[in-house]
């Protein structure tokens, strides 16, 4: 009995300092009262794994912005490949979005303090398509906003293409990253709608952004997919530990990643050069970036960028890509 009182004293005494107890015994947190099979953290405050302790969180997510790029149309733009599973564009935009939607709400009821807000850039999509996608949004429960892209603005501002689509892609993206530097406040998610995302992709990013930039003190940037052609050069990485995963650092990413607001602003010049003509390779100003910033991709990826199978920008490698497509199939 005396026993019982002393270590009650303890667990309340470790408590108020701030510290965590584990209990190895009968693998627990006294402190947490939880199991230590259970999800330890705690958004905002700290981040704990096993066996490395916590983390403070000094940066804190408070919003997220997803600005969603549609284009129901276009195949594979400026290709003539097929898609995995050769479908018709918009059930890869539509299994997109709808994966994006799931992994939303999974991470809303984990950080239900975290405010979500979503805007589809549509890019001249069909009424029978938009109708679709409307449906789609109707139902979700979430915050969105549909916008159709405006080709007519950015006529005199981007350089002449060859073709239509590489002008309708340049001026999708800038659009999009102009909406995020208006409308974002905390984190922004810019992402293409031939992405399939796994439920836990959002709770994943958010909480790891909060502990490894918490670590490294600074605003970083986050890619979901672990692209093959990561793999195709002879690059030292560095790997870290982020919430259920490890992360390693790249200096590469295609145009769906996450940032800050404050990192959108910082190099808002790469940004808007990005999308003033084709660059070779199309993201050279964003990659750019990533030599002063750090940037990082999952171990193993959090999405799946649908592709035609032998691109070395598409399939990340270890993943059951027919089980993903199934899940999201409307």
């Amino acid at each position: 009995m005396k026993k019982n009182i002393i270590k009650k004293i303890f667990i309340k005494l470790s408590k108020f300092l701030g510290y965590e107890l584990i209990d190895q015994c009968d693998f627990s947190s006294p402190t947490l009262n939880k199991s230590l099979n259970d999800d330890l953290s705690i958004i905002n405050k700290k981040s704990i794994v096993l066996p490395l302790g916590d983390v403070s969180i000094t940066k804190k997510v408070d919003s997220v912005l997803i600005v969603f790029r549609t284009n129901t149309d276009v195949e594979i733009w400026d290709q003539n490949k097929k898609r995995l599973f050769e479908k018709p564009k918009i059930e890869y935009s539509l299994r997109a979005l709808k994966s994006l939607i799931r992994s939303v709400n999974f991470s809303k009821t984990k950080y239900p303090n975290v405010a979500f807000k979503a805007i589809i850039v549509d890019d001249k999509s069909k009424e029978e398509n938009l109708n679709k996608i409307k449906k789609l949004i109707d139902g979700s429960g979430l915050d969105v906003n549909i916008t159709s892209l405006n080709h007519e603005k950015y006529k005199d501002t981007i350089k002449l293409q060859k073709n239509d689509q590489t002008f309708s892609n340049l001026t999708s993206l800038l659009q999009s990253f102009e909406l995020g530097k208006e409308h974002g406040k905390d984190l922004v998610f810019f992402v293409e709608d031939d992405y399939l995302h796994f439920e836990p992709m959002m709770e994943e990013m958010i909480a790891s952004f909060e502990r490894i930039a918490s670590q490294v003190n600074k605003d970083i940037f986050m890619c979901p997919a672990d692209y093959p052609y990561l793999y195709m050069n002879n690059e030292k990485t560095n790997i870290l530990i982020g919430n259920k995963r490890h992360w390693r650092t790249i200096n590469q990413t295609l145009c769906t990643f996450m940032t800050t607001k404050a990192l959108l602003d910082k190099y808002w010049d790469n940004f808007y050069n990005t999308c003033l003509d084709r660059s070779d390779p199309f993201e050279k100003h964003l990659n750019e970036i990533y030599t002063k910033e750090f940037c990082i991709s999952p171990l193993k990826s959090l999405s799946l960028h649908l592709t035609n199978v032998n691109s070395s920008y598409g399939l990340s490698p270890f993943i059951n890509y027919k089980k993903l497509w199934d899940e999201n199939e409307l």
